[in-house]
């Protein structure tokens, strides 16, 4: 598992009647793949990981191990009310073939420090699949601090850290308080370059679904030192970026993914469609920087 480049977090695909549509999610991740990325991140917040049934999220890591085929590793959001459930299904997920695991705190609940490092070490004792810890203080009211991250240095399966904070200087501070015992991925898009020019080995990125050429051109500027060009494609890119810091991320980002025709923008309760006057807005903020999308070729 090498924990470098563009993840995309990607989207899970409904029919009109809002069952899963199968075939028509493996045909988002395949396109992805073929666009260049280095990894896929299923069942996160933009899979819509807590508006599915166990049974459909099984089904998901299936469809999405036979498309990618290995070309790519997939990372399996484990997002659970409890810790034994997220422990069982961190052991699914690996039993069906997924490479990684996105491990979450528990949903809803707010823990203590002890209890959060608790269920980190359950779900890690549950598969031996390496895991990458997700801070989303923002989201999930539960900052991953320095001193439980410490204090999970000897769990050896947990290998990477998606940093979702707003404040970049976490980046540094991980960074001085570890070296390089964690993987550091950026996880909020509109702070991405930021996050890469601070250290970040790669990106799990909402709106690469629909932009992951761009998404990848950036990434690999970064690394090549070219950030001149780094500067370019996220400026241009950046008010699509903002769409996935606020809270209707997962409908904007399908709405994106419509418009460019990579997928549908059907949700499940308890999110729906933009409408109004945020979907036209949405709408063109993707038309606008699809009519003036970066030249690649260019230095």
């Amino acid at each position: 598992m090498h924990w470098l480049g563009v993840f995309p977090a990607a989207t899970t695909q409904f029919r009109q009647d809002l069952s899963i549509d199968l075939e028509a999610t493996q045909g988002v991740l395949d396109a992805l793949v073929r666009d260049g990325v280095h990894g896929l991140v299923v069942l996160g917040t933009c899979g819509e990981n807590n508006s599915l049934e166990p049974d459909e999220k099984l089904s998901v890591i299936a469809a999405a191990c036979e498309a990618v085929a290995k070309r790519v590793p997939i990372v399996v959001g484990v997002s659970e009310l409890t810790t034994p459930r997220a422990a069982a299904f961190a052991r699914n997920a690996e039993r069906i073939g997924a490479d990684a695991l996105m491990v979450l705190p528990a949903m809803v609940y707010v823990p203590k420090p002890h209890e959060l490092e608790a269920h980190f070490r359950h779900v890690a004792a549950a598969s031996s699949l390496p895991i990458m810890l997700y801070n989303n203080p923002t989201a999930y009211r539960v900052n991953i601090t320095i001193d439980v991250l410490a204090r999970l240095t000897d769990v050896e399966t947990i290998v990477a850290v998606k940093e979702s904070a707003a404040d970049t200087r976490r980046f540094t501070d991980l960074h001085n308080a570890f070296g390089d015992r964690f993987t550091l991925m950026a996880g909020l898009d509109d702070v991405a370059l930021e996050a890469l020019m601070l250290g970040a080995a790669g990106w799990v990125s909402g709106l690469t679904s629909a932009f992951p050429r761009e998404s990848v051109a950036l990434l690999q500027a970064v690394q090549g030192g070219n950030f001149p060009r780094a500067l370019r494609i996220y400026r241009w890119f950046m008010p699509l970026l903002h769409l996935d810091a606020d809270h209707d991320l997962v409908q904007s980002i399908k709405l994106a993914e419509q418009v460019m025709q990579r997928g549908s923008e059907r949700v499940r309760a308890p999110r729906y469609p933009l409408e109004g006057a945020r979907r036209a807005e949405v709408i063109a903020m993707v038309q606008a920087a699809a009519s003036s999308r970066p030249e690649l070729s260019a230095p």
